[in-house]
């Protein structure tokens, strides 16, 4: 959702828990080595992770929850996910498609009639980043939120401030990643089904998975309790606290809240096939290169990246101001998710980071 501005730091960090030894090969770094990375090298005050496979669940937490009040990052807390959020509603626009109210190859503008600058773009398009969309984003910069951070944000102001430049390439013609795509995703659901698209989300994914610490949050500025705070650090100095913010800036494509458990669960259950019938399941999972060095590959709503181990994990990531985190699962049953909580101002080394803290803890899964 935001990327993160990177700026030097140096802040030290806490190992405060972890419940299982990580038990890593001697040639791939221990989980709990990464996860103290964090919050030394990289300078967040706190990140976690969390990883469960057949027979074991871990959870490692270094650093600090609260600055202020010098609390750990709670292992069972709440954070703003980004970009994470797009799962969620690629699913429901599956089920959707699943249910033949929506054409994956549809015209948008067959489901958003009078919505400008849509013209021969594919529902399906949106969902995998390759419609030429320009991405809001790129002109509402992190900046500006963190400076009036409880603004509210009409979702057409948002789709006017992207279409007033002009695309990127021809529909289908190329990958990029553009936020602008789910705001209109989000817009797609509540036509076809006359409700917000928080609350299909919460009626079709939310409450069959038992996901009680996951929501959409609309304009509540507040995170559930018990949560870690979120910080930013747009230069050098101190990190200041951001944890209230209106999360409508990223409405659809990065503004629900969930916990380290209910992420695990719903990727596990996701790429297992426990949400999508089989046809929208392999529509999901029907990839295009994205060109990134990770060499990782967009489906819909779902990235495919190598595992340093052998295979692939399916699962995306997420920033939001004050938050950055990476999740996935493969699809034998392993599951993790990686927060910090620091968005901007991490070091350049913190994607890095987050990333092979993700793999590590997928393959030690195994």
């Amino acid at each position: 959702m935001f990327r993160r501005t990177i700026v030097a730091t140096g802040l030290a960090g806490v190992t405060v828990m972890a419940t299982a030894a990580p038990g890593a090969a001697a040639e791939r770094p221990s989980l709990r080595q990464l996860v103290d990375r964090l919050t030394a090298a990289d300078g967040a005050p706190g990140a976690l992770a969390a990883a469960e496979g057949a027979r074991r669940r871990t959870v490692v937490t270094s650093g600090l929850g609260d600055v202020g009040a010098g609390t750990p990052v709670p292992a069972d807390g709440h954070w703003r996910i980004g970009s994470i959020t797009k799962p969620f509603v690629a699913t429901v626009v599956l089920q959707l498609a699943g249910e033949d109210a929506v054409a994956l190859d549809a015209p948008v503008e067959r489901y958003l009639p009078g919505v400008r600058g849509v013209a021969g773009v594919t529902v399906r398009q949106l969902l995998q980043h390759t419609s030429g969309l320009p991405d809001y984003l790129a002109y509402l910069t992190p900046q500006r939120v963190i400076e009036h951070p409880l603004d509210h944000h009409e979702r057409e102001d948002l789709l006017a401030i992207a279409t007033a430049h002009p695309r990127l390439f021809p529909p289908g013609k190329g990958w990029s990643y553009s936020n602008t795509n789910y705001l209109l995703a989000s817009m797609l659901i509540e036509k076809t089904t006359g409700r917000p698209y928080g609350e299909e989300i919460e009626r079709r994914v939310l409450r069959p998975l038992n996901l009680s610490g996951t929501s959409v949050p609309g304009d509540a500025p507040d995170l559930p309790e018990p949560h870690a705070r979120g910080y930013v650090r747009p230069g050098p100095g101190a990190p200041l606290d951001l944890t209230r913010l209106n999360p409508s800036v990223a409405a659809g494509g990065g503004n629900m809240v969930s916990t380290a458990d209910d992420l695990n669960r719903f990727l596990a259950a996701l790429v297992r096939g426990r949400l999508l019938k089989r046809p929208q399941m392999r529509a999901m999972m029907t990839t295009v290169p994205t060109g990134r060095a990770s060499g990782d590959e967009y489906g819909l709503g779902l990235q495919r990246t190598p595992l340093p181990c052998g295979g692939h994990y399916w699962g995306h990531d997420g920033d939001m101001i004050g938050f950055t985190t990476v999740a996935g699962a493969t699809t034998d049953g392993r599951r993790a998710t990686v927060m910090a909580n620091l968005n901007p101002g991490g070091t350049e080394a913190q994607d890095d980071d987050l990333n092979a803290a993700l793999t590590t803890a997928l393959c030690e899964a195994h």
